[in-house]
């Protein structure tokens, strides 16, 4: 990209946030680990309709703990988009640069927001992203400072102080779960329903939105895994059970790259099954977001 188009591309975003000054908005959060970042995508296999300037996102991506090479949207709202490489740490340590592709990737926040817009083109939508790869849950413990989950609050918190210095309203809508292919080992299985039923519950009391959705889901192909992966399968279904806030999103059929990752298309389509997911959870509370 040009110096030119890059310029014009972010005044565009900017004019595109700002004019929604005094408006209400409705706000999506992804979490997660690795196919949530998107670890494995591609730029170059994202149409180019997916890039939205009229869909406000803010990020912040990479492996843990959240530090200062993470790559973010440098605390600024913008227009949706793919995210680029962050910057890798010293050699030796765990930290794989958040995307496999040197030009960056992206998460199921695309498909997510497509799918959305194409049945409620009336609804303005923003996007937090907050996602760490290779976390268990508990990286995302919720009272560990530093950990994932106060990343994924505090980010939150600034990107809608942010935007109500613009004068725009967000309203959270939905949490987006994609996250469990870490916990699927003899170690974690367990404790991982109670584990992640504590991370929503805090978060709902943490952003003052006790009823906010969210809609849980991983990759079931992880390392072809027969034992543990099912075992995280069932329990999210089983938290799921609780409550009819809290959804699966089944990913049969979505294409995966190798033994850990989605692929690209496949990660298009995960985005918009949880879209079609909240639609139709939205739909059986009665229309909580109407």
């Amino acid at each position: 990209m040009s110096m030119f188009r890059a310029v014009a591309t972010m005044i565009a975003m900017f004019l595109a946030v700002s004019c929604w000054a005094g408006k209400d908005v409705d706000l999506l959060l992804v979490a997660g680990q690795s196919n949530a970042v998107g670890y494995d995508t591609s730029p170059d296999q994202l149409p180019r309709k997916y890039v939205n300037k009229n869909v406000m996102f803010w990020w912040r991506c990479g492996d843990p703990p959240a530090d200062e090479f993470d790559s973010n949207s440098d605390h600024k709202w913008v227009g949706l988009q793919v995210q680029p490489k962050g910057t890798p740490k010293k050699k030796g340590s765990r930290q794989y640069g958040n995307f496999h592709n040197p030009k960056g990737g992206f998460g199921p926040e695309m498909g997510l927001a497509s799918a959305l817009l194409k049945r409620q083109g009336n609804r303005l939508l923003a996007i937090v992203k907050v996602a760490y790869s290779g976390t268990s849950v508990v990286d995302w413990d919720t009272k560990t400072k530093g950990s994932c989950y106060q990343a994924l609050v505090s980010e939150t918190k600034l990107a809608i102080a942010k935007a109500k210095e613009k004068g725009i309203t967000l309203h959270i809508r939905a949490l987006i779960w994609v996250q469990g292919e870490s916990d699927a080992n003899k170690a974690h299985y367990a404790k991982y329903k109670e584990r992640l039923g504590k991370i929503i519950a805090a978060l709902r009391k943490d952003l003052g939105a006790p009823k906010i959705i969210a809609l849980l889901g991983l990759n079931t192909k992880f390392q072809h895994d027969k034992v543990y992966v099912p075992k995280i399968v069932k329990a999210q279904k089983a938290l799921a059970e609780t409550s009819p806030y809290i959804e699966y999103v089944d990913d049969t059929g979505c294409e995966v790259v190798n033994r850990c990752h989605f692929s690209s298309k496949g990660m298009l389509e995960y985005g918009s099954r949880f879209a079609e997911q909240l639609l139709r959870t939205e739909k059986e509370i009665g229309g909580l977001h109407k």
